[in-house]
C-alpha cells in the first residue's frame, strides 16, 4: 500500500512551514509502524539543517525519519518513491509557488497551508490555494503562530470561512517553545511534552489524521 503524501506549502514566507513540517513528521512517526519520510524542496535547506541537528541529538539511527532531498520535476517522482516503503511522506516546499512547488504538491494527497491570522497572509494564501485546485490536490489550513486572545485571529477565522477554503479548527500559538525545541533537533513533543505547545500538535495531528 502506497504511504500518504503530505507537502506543506505556502507562498508567502515566514509561515512556519518547516516548524510544521517537522513537527507533524515526528507526530506521526510516533503514531505510524510503516515509518515516515521528510522530503526537502526549498533550497534555503532549512529542513535538512534540523535534521542534521537532529542526527547530532539522537544519531543516526535515533531519528525516527528518513531524510532525502529534491529539486524541480525530481521532488514528484522522490515523494513516490519514498510513499512505496514509508506510511507518509511529509514535503516541505519553497516560500513560492509554480515552478518551484508545482510537482511537489501535484505529488500530494493532500496540501498542508500554514497560515498566520493577518489579512496580508490570507491574501498570498490564495495563490497557493488556487495551485493546489489546479492540480486537483485538497488543501487544509492551518492557523500558525497564532498570538494569545488577539481580536484579529477571530476576525482572519470568520474570513477564511467566508473565503470557502478548508481550515482545520486546531491551531499553533505563537510559542517560543517551537523555535527552542527546533533548533536542537527535536520537536516540543519531546522538549516539552508537557507544554501547551505539545498538546497543540496533538490536537492538529488528531483532526488532521480524521480529514486522512
Amino acid at each position: 500500500m502506497t504511504g500518504r503524501i503530505l507537502t506543506v506549502a505556502q507562498q508567502k514566507g515566514g509561515s512556519g512551514k518547516t516548524t510544521l513540517a517537522a513537527h507533524l513528521a515526528v507526530a506521526l512517526s510516533k503514531k505510524s509502524k510503516g515509518g515516515v519520510a521528510i522530503l526537502d524542496v526549498d533550497p534555503q535547506g532549512s529542513l535538512g539543517t534540523w535534521f542534521e541537528a537532529r542526527e547530532d541529538a539522537l544519531g543516526e539511527e535515533g531519528t525516527g525519519l528518513e531524510f532525502r532531498t529534491a529539486s524541480g520535476w525530481g521532488a514528484r517522482r522522490e515523494a513516490r518513491s519514498l510513499a512505496r516503503s514509508h506510511d507518509y511522506v511529509i514535503i516541505d516546499t519553497p516560500p513560492k509557488t509554480d515552478v518551484d512547488a508545482k510537482p511537489a504538491i501535484d505529488a500530494a494527497d493532500f496540501v498542508i497551508v500554514p497560515i498566520q491570522p493577518t489579512p496580508v497572509d490570507l491574501w498570498a494564501t490564495s495563490q497557493t490555494i488556487q495551485l493546489a485546485a489546479r492540480e486537483d490536490t485538497p488543501a487544509l489550513l492551518v492557523l500558525n503562530r497564532v498570538p494569545p486572545r488577539a481580536s484579529l485571529t477571530k476576525e482572519m477565522t470568520d474570513a477564511i470561512a467566508s473565503s470557502g477554503y478548508e481550515a482545520l479548527d486546531a491551531r499553533l500559538g505563537n510559542r517560543t517553545g517551537y523555535a527552542a525545541s527546533m533548533g536542537q533537533g527535536h520537536t516540543v513533543m519531546e522538549t516539552a511534552p508537557s507544554s501547551k505547545a505539545a498538546e497543540e500538535v496533538a490536537l492538529l495531528l488528531k483532526e488532521l489524521l480524521k480529514r486522512l
